[in-house]
C-alpha cells in the first residue's frame, strides 16, 4: 500500500509522472508488432539521437540493473575487469549482476566523493597482458555519483581520455543522468557524446517513468550485437511500445529536465533546512537530488518511521535522503519541522 505522505527513501518510491501515463494510454489502443517493431520504439530511437547525436544506438530494456549488465557483456569478455568507484551501483547494489553476466571481474577503487579521478584510474590499471590477471577493458562512472555528487564534463572528457590511451572504453550508468544534467546546464551530448563516453546506461525510471532504460551506444563499432545480448539477458521487452512510449514522452520534450531541475531545487532546500539544525551534518555536496547527513542516532528510527528513508553507513549514522520529481515544498517543510523536534528533544 502506497503512502500519501511523499517519502525521501528514493526517487524510485515515486510515481509516474501523469504525461507518462497519457503516453501508455495512448500507445495501448490497438495492435502493433512486438520486440519495438512499432511507430513508439522508432520514435524514441529518434529522441535520443536528436539528444545523443545521430551516430547513437540506443536500445530499450526493462530496469536500470539489466541496462549496467547488459551494456557492459556487449562490450567485454569474460577474462576481462572494469574499473568502477567502490560505491558504484554496479558493486554495491546489483547483487553480483554485472560479473554473472559478463563474466568478468569489478575492480572497486575508493573515492572519498564517489568520484572516480584519472590519477585513481592509472593506480588501478595492471597486469596488462599479464595472463594471470583480468585485463582491464571498461571504466565505469555513475552520473550523478551515488553520493548525489556530479563528474564535471571536463573531469569525464579527462577519464575518457585517460580510458582511451589505455585501450578501454568508458561506461556511464546515467540512472540520474538527467538530475546531472540539470546541475550543470548542459546538454546531454555535452556531457556524453563530446567528452567521449562510449556507452551509457541512459536513466528514465528515478525521473518519472514507470519502467524501462535505455542502453545507448555512442562509439562507432560498439553495439551490433547487442540484441543478441539483450534477449539473452531476458531484457527484450515483447510489448516494447510500453517502454518507448515512456521515453517519448520524458525526452521528447523538456519533461525529463524541468523534472530534474525540481528534484535537485527539492534537494536544496532540504538541505538548507536540515543543516541549520544543530546536531546535524551534511557530509557530501548537494549537486545533484541525494543528501547525505550525520543526525543523531537517536533521531533516526523516530524519522525513519514517520518519512522513510535509508541509512547510508551504519557504522557513522550516515543517512541519505532522495528527493523526487514530485517532491513538495511542503514535503520538505514537514521533514525538517518534524526532524527539528525530534533532535531537540533529545538534549
Amino acid at each position: 500500500m502506497g503512502s500519501a505522505r511523499r517519502m525521501f527513501a528514493s526517487d524510485n518510491a515515486s510515481g509516474a509522472h501523469p504525461a507518462v501515463f497519457e503516453a501508455l494510454l495512448k500507445s495501448n489502443e490497438g495492435h502493433a508488432y512486438a520486440y519495438g517493431d512499432d511507430q513508439w520504439t522508432r520514435e524514441a530511437e529518434a529522441v535520443i539521437k536528436r539528444h545523443l547525436g545521430e551516430n547513437a544506438r540506443p536500445f530499450f530494456v526493462f530496469n536500470g540493473t539489466g541496462a549496467n549488465a547488459t551494456a557492459l557483456a556487449a562490450v567485454m569478455r569474460p577474462y576481462e575487469a572494469v574499473i568502477c568507484p567502490a560505491t558504484a551501483h554496479i558493486n554495491v547494489d546489483e547483487c553480483g549482476a554485472p560479473e554473472r553476466f559478463t563474466g568478468g571481474k569489478l575492480v572497486p577503487v575508493d573515492t572519498p566523493d564517489g568520484k572516480l579521478t584519472p590519477e585513481l584510474l592509472e593506480k588501478a590499471i595492471f597486469g596488462v597482458g599479464v595472463e594471470h590477471h583480468s585485463q582491464p577493458r571498461v571504466v565505469s562512472i555513475s552520473q550523478s555519483t551515488e553520493y548525489g555528487t556530479v563528474y564535471r564534463t571536463q573531469e569525464i572528457a579527462a577519464l575518457a581520455a585517460t580510458a582511451h590511451a589505455h585501450g578501454m572504453l568508458l561506461h556511464v550508468d546515467g540512472a540520474r543522468i538527467s538530475n546531472a544534467a540539470a546541475s550543470l546546464g548542459c546538454t546531454l551530448a555535452e556531457m556524453l557524446t563530446e567528452t567521449g563516453v562510449d556507452v551509457v546506461s541512459l536513466g528514465g525510471t528515478k525521473n518519472g517513468m514507470l519502467f524501462g532504460e535505455a542502453v545507448v551506444f555512442l562509439r562507432d563499432g560498439l553495439g551490433q550485437d547487442f540484441r543478441f545480448v539483450r534477449k539473452q539477458s531476458a531484457q527484450l521487452a515483447s510489448k516494447m511500445r510500453f517502454i518507448s512510449a515512456q521515453f517519448v514522452a520524458l525526452f521528447g520534450s523538456e519533461l525529463w529536465l524541468v523534472n530534474a531541475r525540481h528534484a535537485n531545487e527539492m534537494a536544496h532546500l532540504l538541505a538548507a533546512g536540515m543543516a541549520a539544525i544543530d546536531g546535524v551534518r551534511i557530509t557530501q555536496p548537494v549537486e545533484a537530488n541525494e543528501v547525505f547527513a550525520v543526525i543523531p542516532r537517536e533521531a533516526i528510527e523516530p524519522l525513519q518511521r514517520e518519512f522513510g528513508f535509508y541509512v547510508w553507513d551504519e557504522r557513522t549514522g550516515e543517512v541519505r535522503w532522495v528527493t523526487s520529481w514530485d517532491t513538495a515544498p511542503e514535503d520538505v517543510a514537514a521533514f525538517v519541522q518534524t526532524a527539528r523536534r525530534v533532535i531537540e528533544g533529545l538534549r
